[in-house]
């Protein structure tokens, strides 16, 4: 399984939608969405990068998190694409400190 497959059927599970309803809100149309969701979730094909940012959207993630392969960086980059702008700049002096940088 793709990195990218295991991402969306992770998120969308999560989220609690089925194929259908995230196919749909992301822009699919509703005779194929279902059909296209399972294609992507088994990776036999992979959506265009405007599918992603909409399949993005509706789950509430960054489009990178479908294609990170270490599972706590893409958890870690969907706590903090969910965060408010004063959240993410107190991670990110966090972080800093962590890192020295």
């Amino acid at each position: 399984m793709s990195v990218f497959a295991k991402r969306l059927k992770e998120a969308r599970k999560i989220a609690g939608l089925s194929q259908e309803k995230l196919g749909v809100a992301a822009g699919i149309d509703e005779m194929s969405a279902s059909a296209r969701m399972n294609q992507y979730e088994r990776g036999k094909h992979d959506p265009d990068y405007l599918t992603v940012t909409r399949i993005a959207k509706v789950l509430n993630v960054p489009e990178g998190y479908f294609y990170t392969v270490d599972d706590v960086a893409a958890w870690l980059a969907v706590i903090f694409h969910r965060a408010s702008q004063s959240d993410k700049e107190v991670l990110i002096e966090a972080a800093r400190s962590i890192s020295e940088l």
